[in-house]
C-alpha cells in the first residue's frame, strides 16, 4: 500500500529495486492502493507478471533499467 494512500505505518514488503521500479512503471499510487495492495493482486497484473516471467531468466546480480514510461505499455 503507498504511503500517500494511507499505508504509512502498515506491513512492510522488501523490494528489490527493479521490481520496485516496475510496479511504478506500471501502477499509479492510486491504482496499487484500489486494485493492487496484496502481492498476490500485484502478481496477477498482466505487464507485472511478463516482467516477473522475464527477471526470473536474469542472473542474481541484474541490473536493468525499467524500459518506457509510467503506464505506458499496459496491456
Amino acid at each position: 500500500m503507498p504511503r500517500l494512500k494511507g499505508g504509512k505505518g502498515g506491513p512492510v514488503v522488501l523490494l528489490h529495486a527493479l521490481c520496485h521500479k516496475e510496479i511504478h512503471a506500471a501502477l499509479s499510487e492510486a491504482e496499487l492502493a484500489r486494485n493492487y495492495a496484496t502481492i498476490e493482486a500485484l502478481r496477477a497484473h498482466p505487464r507485472l507478471l511478463r516482467f516477473i516471467a522475464w527477471v526470473a531468466r536474469r542472473p542474481p546480480g541484474f541490473v536493468s533499467r525499467v524500459p518506457g514510461g509510467r503506464r505506458a505499455r499496459q496491456r
